[in-house]
């Protein structure tokens, strides 16, 4: 087959893509995506076999987080980008190569000792590059070259079923931890236990001696430090914009011209805004940009005016009405029909496809919109899609602030269950399962969301109970943290042993990888019986699917009839 991809949840005929992907990518995307993963799983072993401690790699940590990034689904359809990542991320490994390999022939002296981060007890001999995997070692110039050396490394390069089962569900877990990860670093914040973690996880599906009780339990070890990587970013968005308020968000239009801002990094938005001040541009917020409506920080920003449209699978007929220029901070991009809007679409940061101009930050993070406000200037206001306003901002201090509210509902019986529907949307007819189900939930349940999956149910009027809005969003998909800290609470104000003794049920939606690290954390945290629809992930093996069904409760979705019933009689 030309290529193979099934890390997202729309793989087609449930197996995967096998000509071209669902997403919109092309073969020749596909495999230069998988030559950059295999090149980082060189990276990787040569930064745990050579015993290299991440706090000295500075540079390769950052490339190492934005090559993952890249090939997130949606993110990145640039062939030349990905050609010039695997060109640097070679250049970077050979660079550690040879670095311990002087280190190891000059007997580790102080200078390498300093140079390679090792410890005093760690000097002498660490590796020698004939013990190093072929990923640590292989070579190519072309991009020729490079598109047959990925034919053989591809995800069918692992024979065993299972064992590719768990190490693609590893390094898809890695890819949403690399995300958040990334979006913390913007803001000045990260953690080099993450990286060593991301290095020790990547060099380990090169190694065919794991077992798969050793691959389970490096699953589960990835859902630590997805929560260690939310809880960063977190940190690093609170710090800097304050905690998320509850907020009404205008999704009307104005009549000014206006860029529309997608994606999810706040310090893109941050500098968007900085730069439109007092030029008569609108920006409004798109699809996971949604929760920045949320923070204080954000809300001097006279010219912040709304969110325009939906979920992200949606802007193919949304970005034509919109009339003005978009911009791409992150993935989610549908591969645009009309030169007209591929025209108007720039792209920054992870995020690419051909034919649209990409901005790429300077030495200092900063970055020239200057060519996205000059455009908006020249075209008119968009065309109005709808009015109102919709509620949000209920992340984890918002909630806590409302505690006592929340324990005398449940205490009362006013509230009998919570429903976290958190995840992503997509373009499936069989997604409307979670619109029906929001709509036929008992009035004396409350849905909790974050992430793209709430455009299923967040502009329905389900009213509150006593004053508490029915559907708590408490952001992007990476504030899932907030709902586990929301429940993590819960379960101390209850004086509960087991999070899962909680009137909580989940029923979560997948589509791509960040997905993958929220559901890894939960299994981390102890959260049992979620329910993941609208299909079970294709990288699942049987075998692999039925250890997560028989320790976890990982279920699929039924009818919404059904599923209500049994989540309504669950304890």
């Amino acid at each position: 087959m030309s290529m193979f991809c099934y890390q997202c949840q729309e793989a087609a005929k449930g197996k995967g893509c096998s000509v071209k992907g669902v997403c919109g990518k092309n073969e020749e995307v596909a495999k230069l995506q998988d030559l950059l993963i295999y090149t980082l799983k060189g990276v990787s072993e040569i930064v745990i076999k050579g015993k290299l401690n991440p706090a000295e790699l500075g540079d390769v940590n950052h490339e190492v987080l934005k090559s993952m990034f890249m090939t997130i689904t949606n993110a990145n359809f640039d062939a030349v980008a990905f050609e010039k990542e695997i060109k640097k991320m070679l250049t970077l490994r050979n660079n550690l190569r040879d670095m311990v390999d002087a280190a190891n022939k000059k007997g580790s002296p102080n200078f390498f000792q300093k140079l390679l981060g090792l410890k005093k007890e760690q000097s002498g001999k660490t590796i020698a590059v004939a013990d190093l995997h072929n990923a640590a070692k292989f070579e190519v110039s072309s991009k020729a070259e490079m598109l047959k050396k990925a034919a053989t490394v591809g995800v069918l390069a692992t024979e065993n079923e299972d064992v590719r089962s768990l190490r693609e569900l590893i390094i898809y877990g890695l890819k949403g931890l690399a995300a958040y990860a990334e979006h913390a670093l913007n803001l000045g914040k990260e953690d080099d236990t993450v990286y060593a973690f991301i290095y020790e996880a990547l060099a380990a599906t090169l190694n065919d001696t794991l077992s798969a009780d050793d691959l389970v339990a490096l699953t589960l070890k990835t859902g630590q430090f997805g929560v260690t990587a939310m809880a960063l970013l977190d940190e690093a968005n609170t710090s800097k914009y304050g905690h998320p308020e509850i907020t009404e968000v205008n999704i009307g239009v104005k009549k000014n011209p206006a860029i529309l801002i997608s994606g999810h990094d706040l310090t893109d938005l941050e500098q968007l805004l900085e730069q439109t001040k007092g030029t008569g541009i609108d920006v409004y917020t798109h699809s996971e940009m949604l929760p920045a409506h949320y923070y204080p920080g954000f809300k001097k920003y006279d010219n912040f005016v709304g969110n325009y449209g939906n979920a992200w699978w949606k802007q193919i007929e949304e970005f034509e009405s919109f009339n003005g220029p978009i911009l791409f901070t992150t993935n989610c991009i549908v591969p645009p029909k009309s030169d007209e809007v591929r025209s108007r679409i720039f792209t920054t940061g992870a995020s690419g496809h051909p034919g649209c101009v990409h901005i790429e930050a300077d030495a200092n993070g900063k970055k020239d919109f200057s060519k996205i406000i000059e455009l908006a200037k020249r075209l008119k206001a968009p065309t109005e899609i709808e009015t109102g306003k919709i509620v949000g901002g209920f992340a984890h201090e918002q909630v806590f602030a409302l505690a006592d509210k929340v324990v005398d509902a449940v205490k009362s019986g006013a509230i009998k269950k919570f429903f976290v529907m958190a995840g992503c949307d997509g373009r499936m007819k069989s997604r409307d399962y979670y619109t029906e189900f929001a709509q036929n939930i008992p009035a004396d349940t409350v849905i909790l969301t974050a992430g793209c999956a709430k455009y299923r149910y967040n502009k329905l009027q389900l009213g509150d109970i006593g004053g508490i809005p029915r559907v708590l969003d408490a952001g992007q998909c990476n504030d899932s943290y907030s709902l586990a800290l929301i429940a993590l609470k819960l379960k101390e104000v209850f004086e509960l042993n087991d999070i899962n003794d909680l009137p909580i049920a989940y029923n979560i939606a997948w589509y791509e990888q960040k997905a993958v690290i929220v559901l890894l954390a939960l299994l981390h945290l102890g959260v049992k019986n979620i329910h993941l629809g609208p299909t079970l992930p294709a990288f699942l093996s049987p075998n692999v699917a039925n250890v997560l069904i028989e320790t976890f409760g990982i279920a699929g979705i039924g009818t919404v009839d059904n599923d209500i019933a049994a989540f309504m009689d669950a304890v």
